[in-house]
């Protein structure tokens, strides 16, 4: 029971991520341990798993595609995406340093650790970091598109989007926000319950994420180093997207990088984000000291 509550609760630390341009859910995956089943765990649902559910073999599909596991975590994602659609405005309006800061804090150990788990490094998987650095980087001087409602357009969102939510450091949510439509499907369709926009956004991202699983499964199973290192390069390269001292305006319409400046130490509010991107970063150590524990 207690190992359910955790995973419920990973899941929905998850959400929260997914939900915040410049974070990935894949990140708060790989820090908490529970990326590599969650990518395996997807990647299952292929043709065996049809022919287990048209035999009517439940108890087997439901091994198979570890399902108590998937409803968990994305059960605990769920949650947290509905919850904090409401209060979301709320806190980013008035203290978004603080949340960026304990973001940019979270991100910044994890990179440590998630490059820790490389077992070679050689000119490979420095040359992995790096691509995955510049390919996350470059992100920031991408300007954004016009919110378009388009059901074909919405259903590509949720295809690229959960795609990017999937891969630690390239934030699914920064994405959509490049595409025009963050704010329409992650707050106003939510916040109002525009069931056709989800619905139509949710099949999009049930195919890329079945899809992509499959991509990420194969690469972990042949180039596991390189995989662990491209990632470790991403979330470096999305530090800029969660830097907390910045004039982003609530419509957000050039790139990122234009909006980002330099704190005056001195200042109260750099100090108190200060201490919450300290806070950030011994979450993370509190975290992979837990885990080394419990495997011991």
């Amino acid at each position: 029971m207690k190992n359910h509550i955790i995973l419920f609760l990973k899941g929905m630390a998850m959400g929260i991520a997914n939900v915040i341009p410049g974070v990935s859910g894949g990140t708060i995956a790989l820090i908490t341990n529970i990326y590599e089943e969650l990518i395996i765990s997807l990647k299952s649902f292929n043709i065996q798993a049809l022919k287990l559910l048209f035999s009517f073999k439940i108890k087997e599909l439901i091994e198979y595609t570890n399902f108590k596991f998937l409803t968990l975590v994305f059960g605990g994602s769920l949650v947290s995406v509905f919850s904090i659609a409401w209060i979301f405005d709320f806190f980013l309006t008035h203290y978004p340093k603080y949340i960026w800061g304990f973001f940019f804090g979270l991100i910044l150990a994890s990179v440590y650790y998630i490059a820790k788990r490389v077992l070679t490094w050689n000119y490979k998987t420095i040359s992995s970091l790096i691509i995955g650095f510049i390919i996350a980087f470059s992100l920031s001087f991408l300007s954004f598109s016009a919110e378009n409602t388009d059901l074909l357009y919405i259903f590509i969102c949720g295809v690229i989007g959960i795609s990017g939510m999937l891969l630690p450091g390239l934030s699914g949510s920064y994405i959509l926000l490049i595409m025009g439509n963050y704010k329409l499907l992650l707050v106003t369709s939510i916040k109002n319950l525009d069931y056709l926009l989800l619905s139509v956004f949710c099949a999009g991202s049930l195919v890329g994420l079945i899809s992509f699983s499959h991509l990420i499964a194969f690469l972990l199973r042949r180039y596991k180093d390189m995989v662990l290192s491209i990632l470790s390069g991403f979330i470096l390269g999305s530090l800029i997207m969660v830097w907390p001292w910045s004039n982003k305006p609530e419509a957000i319409n050039r790139p990122i990088i234009e909006y980002i400046y330099f704190p005056v130490i001195q200042e109260i509010s750099t100090l108190i984000t200060i201490v919450f991107i300290i806070t950030g970063i011994s979450i993370v150590v509190l975290i992979e000291y837990s885990s080394r524990k419990i495997s011991k």
